[in-house]
């Protein structure tokens, strides 16, 4: 924690903009959206297929967009893309808020993905990358801690608000977030910052620095290899999460005690992250690369082959663990081998790969939940599935000899 203490203090002010970029990003993640779902429908007379549809439409549609306009991270100075991102995400707010339509409820619904769940975060984890070299493990997790935090304090919050003024009036107050407290913060924070936000990547970027982009990473095999490993714990995760009935079904759990273990999960969520983002700055994401998917592995076998109350805490410790040592290994390991110049055209185009993979979890487990297949045989194989991608990295960025 040492290390972290003196990091924190020479670094708070861009430390800080990470964080709070990510914790108002929770606005437009699944974990944050779900308690208002049940409001939502019963206001706009949606059925759950009809509500459900246009959530995965708006997903999909702001996967594809990411792609074009989180390159523009990579183009814009930091000032004008937080400001244009904390515009949009204030907009999608006032139109969660003014939902009368299922046409508006797609297209808050889509603001709030792109914003919220998709550039807020890219933005964020995009400068950790990219304006710090030797401490990239640390400023990525630190920032990262802006999940956890949210996953936290965001249900209390939501909870309270649609209790004492609706959940119209909720989006409201969250929408006026962004301008009053968010926007003013973040650009102050910035500005405090000793590295030069103000300027564009490219011209903050040293001389002879490596500055490859998405045609490179798509042409190299490496990449290819690595990729399965990489959307593991997102696809993964996402499937177990949509389909927890199933499990709970199956290991005659209470709900409300898996509920409760999901303090377990974000706990060691948090802790795990931290922990990682040390062992990035020791030994370089490429290293930790064939290690990262063991507590993944470890979490499908417990779930698939063994019983008993106590196996949930377990199980989604692990969970949370898989999930907290993939994001600085993941977030370094793009800027290690394609350098920082093109960062944000690579991360917006991993995004909408994650996207995508969680977008297809869900249809894959409940198809093969109906088609009779058991939960043993459904997370073996996942966790058999996990083993073999953990084996295919060993063969991509870690046998590099040198960057890039």
């Amino acid at each position: 924690m040492k290390q972290y203490t003196h990091f924190i203090r020479q670094n708070w002010a861009l430390l800080g903009f990470g964080f709070i970029s990510i914790f108002w990003g929770n606005f437009g993640q699944s974990f944050f959206i779900s308690w208002y779902g049940t409001s939502i429908q019963a206001s706009l007379g949606l059925s759950a297929a009809a509500y459900g549809s246009l959530y995965s439409a708006a997903t999909l549609a702001s996967a594809l967009t990411i792609v074009a306009l989180g390159a523009l991270v990579d183009r814009w100075p930091l000032e004008r893309f937080t400001a244009a991102v904390g515009a949009g995400l204030t907009l999608a707010c006032l139109l969660m808020a003014l939902s009368i339509h299922p046409a508006v409820l797609l297209l808050g619904f889509y603001l709030l993905r792109l914003c919220g769940q998709g550039l807020l975060p890219h933005a964020a984890q995009t400068t950790m990358a990219r304006y710090f070299d030797n401490h990239r493990g640390k400023a990525l997790s630190l920032s990262a801690s802006g999940v956890p935090v949210g996953e936290i304090l965001l249900p209390l919050i939501a909870v309270a608000l649609i209790g004492l003024i609706g959940w119209r009036g909720s989006w409201m107050i969250l929408a006026v977030t962004v301008p009053l407290i968010y926007l003013p913060l973040s650009l102050w924070l910035l500005r405090r910052s000793p590295h030069n936000t103000a300027a564009t990547p490219g011209a903050a970027q040293a001389p002879g620095a490596i500055s490859k982009g998405r045609r490179d990473m798509l042409t190299d095999y490496r990449f290819w290899l690595a990729l399965p490993a990489v959307l593991a714990a997102p696809f993964l995760v996402t499937g177990i999460f949509i389909q927890q009935g199933f499990i709970l079904e199956q290991k005659v759990w209470d709900p409300l005690w898996l509920a409760s273990c999901f303090v377990v999960y974000g706990i060691a969520h948090w802790l795990s992250s931290i922990f990682a983002g040390v062992l990035v700055d020791w030994f370089s994401a490429r290293k930790l690369l064939p290690f990262m998917l063991a507590p993944l592995i470890g979490a499908l076998a417990v779930l698939a082959y063994l019983d008993g109350y106590w196996i949930a805490p377990v199980f989604m410790a692990l969970l949370g663990a898989s999930i907290g040592v993939a994001s600085p290994i993941i977030g370094a390991l793009w800027a290690e081998v394609y350098g920082t110049g093109k960062l944000g055209s690579i991360r917006s185009l991993m995004t909408a790969f994650m996207v995508f993979s969680t977008a297809a979890s869900p249809v894959l487990f409940g198809a093969l939940i109906d088609r009779g297949t058991s939960l043993p045989a459904l997370f073996g194989n996942s966790a058999l599935g996990t083993f073999l991608a953990a084996v295919l990295v060993c063969f991509s960025y870690p046998r590099s000899t040198s960057r890039g």
